[in-house]
């Protein structure tokens, strides 16, 4: 059950950092069970939030594996909720992640190979192979860009310490914690482009490249890059490091949100326009053009019809 300590800041509907939480912990479940090992997350796409979950609301995470490779995972998640008094769950959202199994050294191990047995784990399987080119040109674009301090949009940055209280049982933080991070980064950031009514409706392209270490430096770096008539795009980078070498700080995580801002009559209220200025205004505004028009062409999962077991 959704409960008020998982509601954003605005108060009005659980926290998309929260439901990533969920997400996360679901999938990694079905990822361990799968492989009989140790795994960790490597990719977290297209999460759509197509439907806001409310205090109070009854909440089910659904978890299965639509493809395998060597020693990867493909887990599809689905989260339906429902009023505690009626029972009749609806979709709130639904994503692909991508585990991969590790060993005791923390190597990646082979898993064992999934078949699909009937059409429906037949589509979701093409659909995952589907997305496996396109999430690489993806990747390679957001990886190929540039954040300096030579930007005039705005900007939130948080800095911590990751708490033994956000590790997982590998001993590094966990990866739905990193994501609560990023949305919280990321909603700063909406919010004082907009107002405190911000919501995700959208989270994607969530690369993991090395995990971060329980007592490390954590730098949650989020960046407003473009703005539609409704919607604020901000790119997130999350970095870490040793605390003795505070300036040495490694890339970790990245992805990109989409927010709206939610008027009073449950509408998304236009936003200002974001006003380019310097050169790296303008090529991350540009970048943003470029991820949009990679993601058009992907087919939604066909999850309309999916009631899992």
């Amino acid at each position: 059950m959704a409960v008020p300590a998982d509601v954003a800041a605005s108060g009005a509907t659980v926290a998309a950092g929260s439901v990533l939480e969920w997400i996360d912990k679901a999938a990694y479940a079905c990822a361990v069970g799968w492989s009989a090992s140790d795994t960790v997350t490597a990719y977290v796409g297209n999460v759509h939030f197509t439907r806001p979950i409310r205090s109070g609301d009854l909440v089910e995470v659904h978890a299965r594996i639509i493809h395998t490779g060597r020693t990867s995972m493909h887990v599809l998640v689905t989260v339906e909720t429902t009023d505690v008094r009626a029972r009749e769950y609806t979709p709130a959202t639904h994503c692909i992640l991508v585990f991969v199994a590790v060993d005791d050294a923390g190597k990646p191990q082979a898993v064992p190979v999934w078949e699909p047995r009937s059409d429906v784990d037949r589509e979701l399987q093409q659909n995952a192979t589907a997305r496996l080119e396109p999430r690489k040109r993806i990747q390679t674009c957001m990886r190929g860009q540039e954040y300096t301090e030579d930007s005039t949009t705005p900007r939130t940055v948080f800095r911590f310490l990751a708490a033994p209280a956000d590790a997982n049982w590998g001993g590094n933080a966990h990866g739905g914690t990193v994501m609560r991070w990023i949305d919280e980064a990321a909603f700063a950031t909406a919010a004082a482009w907009s107002s405190e009514a911000a919501v995700a409706v959208y989270s994607g392209g969530i690369h993991f490249y090395r995990p971060i270490h329980i007592g490390h430096i954590v730098e949650v770096d989020a960046r407003l890059i473009h703005t539609g008539k409704r919607s604020m795009h901000v790119s997130i980078r999350v970095r870490s490091g040793s605390p003795r070498t505070p300036s040495d700080l490694h890339l970790t995580t990245q992805c990109m949100s989409i927010f709206v801002a939610i008027g009073a009559d449950g509408h998304a209220d236009p936003v200002p326009s974001l006003t380019l200025i310097t050169a790296e205004d303008k090529r991350l505004d540009q970048h943003a053009r470029a991820l949009m028009e990679l993601r058009a062409p992907l087919a939604m999962m066909p999850v309309d019809h999916l009631r899992l077991p």
